[in-house]
């Protein structure tokens, strides 16, 4: 599988890995799992939304900054693995953390912009586990933040 390839074709580029903003690291393998440091929406050096949703970012802009951290996410995969995606089986997990405003419920809507790009990017291998919480802030005020669980040969 060309990821590369197969993200252009959904209109985003996999940029190099982003830095650690902290200590700790971007991906930590475990057997025949590796699990995601969460990612926030950095494209070019600089957030694409920060605030809370909806007040100061609405749910679909949101969402596709939620994208935008699972194509980092992908990043970080593609710097562990060496660009060898033959070793790819299966997204398990995905975790989104979005800032809230008090009443928002509309953390769903934004992770389905993390959780649908993994579907066409994988197929059914992209298909996973959720978790979408709403939380009062995030590191850098992001607005989103989202975590992987893989499962890759070994």
């Amino acid at each position: 599988m060309d990821i590369q390839v197969k993200l252009q074709a959904l209109g985003w580029t996999l940029p190099e890995p982003v830095k650690p903003v902290a200590a700790y690291v971007p991906v930590k393998q475990a057997g025949d799992m590796l699990y995601i440091s969460g990612q926030l929406p950095m494209r070019g050096g600089k957030l694409l939304a920060t605030g809370a949703v909806p007040s100061a970012v609405s749910v679909e802009q949101a969402g596709e900054a939620a994208g935008q951290c699972v194509v980092n996410a992908l990043a970080a995969i593609h710097a562990h693995l060496n660009g060898d995606w033959s070793r790819f089986m299966q997204v398990v997990r995905v975790g989104v953390f979005v800032q809230s405003d008090n009443g928002c419920a509309g953390q769903p809507q934004v992770a389905n912009g993390a959780s649908e790009l993994l579907a066409k990017v994988f197929g059914e291998a992209g298909r996973h586990a959720r978790a979408a919480v709403g939380v009062n802030a995030l590191p850098l005020n992001a607005c989103v933040e989202v975590e992987l669980t893989v499962q890759i040969r070994v």
